[in-house]
């Protein structure tokens, strides 16, 4: 399971700004490579805490770690997305850390005095890795539900396959950013990231309007005349619709939360539109007595049904 960026910073999901950058700068103090140059574990947690106040001291990025979850991999719609680099706000973002803005001027007597020696320029010179760009189509049903998926791409002529995770909820059109999975970087560079374009096959009955599932519900006649209870599946399970007597064609039923999910708790609805399927009569008599019936019944109810079209 993924790392929770705010129990990392030890903050609350209400966390303003202010608190982020302050938790930040504790455990920053707490756990920097520098302060412990033989402890590998401190050295993985300040990774950790890196990587946590880079995603939640930006706006953008918090907003979709918080929408899609810690699978959320810079997921943006409409070809959108965001890297990793450039940050903005009060540090900087995915590099190293300087020391005299987490302890200010007087850090290195601290630790025994003496100038500290800068860890840039004893790094030779290097380059970030190239991204990558990749398509992909995944079911409808993996969209709206997440889950795991494999992508093939190519990366310097050789062809690859990767195992990822659809966050769920993830609407078509959208673009994945999978860090460190592009072209390797010269000298020790990061490596580059890899982007994929995700398409959604359509579903065989149901639409998507952002977070709204729509679907068209053939009923029969008495169900409309009579009213009725209607089983329909739904992404979530077999829910029951109640069908209102005297209901007509185009009558559209919401079912609340039926809708799209996302990870953060956010739910769309259903609307369900109601179609009314006329039965197949063999038998003359009884589809000359229905239609005797249904005259007799737009005798007492003259309203024209086509009174609302206008040009």
């Amino acid at each position: 399971m993924s790392d929770d960026h705010y129990q990392i910073l030890g903050v609350s999901r209400t966390a303003t700004s202010e608190d982020i950058q302050k938790a930040y700068r504790e455990m920053a103090r707490k756990y920097h490579p520098d302060l412990h140059p033989d402890d590998d574990a401190a050295k993985e947690q300040f990774k950790k805490v890196q990587t946590a106040f880079d995603v939640l001291n930006d706006p953008s990025k918090r907003e979709m770690y918080d929408r899609y979850g810690s699978s959320f991999e810079g997921v943006g719609a409409g070809g959108g997305g965001w890297s990793p680099q450039g940050q903005q706000g009060g540090f900087q973002s995915g590099g190293e850390v300087d020391l005299e803005s987490l302890f200010g001027g007087g850090f290195a007597d601290l630790f025994g005095g003496g100038k500290r020696r800068s860890s840039r320029s004893r790094r030779s010179p290097s380059a970030p890795g190239e991204d990558i760009t990749a398509n992909i189509r995944i079911p409808f049903q993996l969209a709206i539900d997440g889950g795991k998926t494999e992508v093939r791409f190519d990366r310097d002529g050789t062809s690859e396959t990767l195992s990822i995770t659809i966050p769920q909820g993830l609407p078509d059109g959208s673009r994945m950013r999978l860090r460190g999975q592009g072209r390797p970087g010269i000298g020790g560079g990061t490596s580059g990231d890899l982007l994929l374009d995700v398409g959604v096959d359509p579903h065989a009955v149901y639409r998507r309007e952002r977070d709204m599932l729509a679907v068209s519900l053939p009923i029969s006649l008495s169900e409309a005349l009579e009213g009725a209870k209607v089983d329909l599946p739904t992404p979530w399970g077999v829910i029951s619709l109640r069908i209102p007597a005297g209901t007509s064609s185009g009558k559209k039923l919401r079912a609340a939360g039926m809708g799209v999910r996302h990870a953060n708790g956010s739910k769309g609805d259903l609307i369900a539109e109601v179609q009314i399927v006329l039965p197949e009569m063999d038998d003359e008599a009884v589809s000359k007595s229905l239609l005797e019936a249904v005259k007799a019944a737009e005798l007492n109810s003259p309203k024209n049904p086509r009174a609302s079209i206008k040009w």
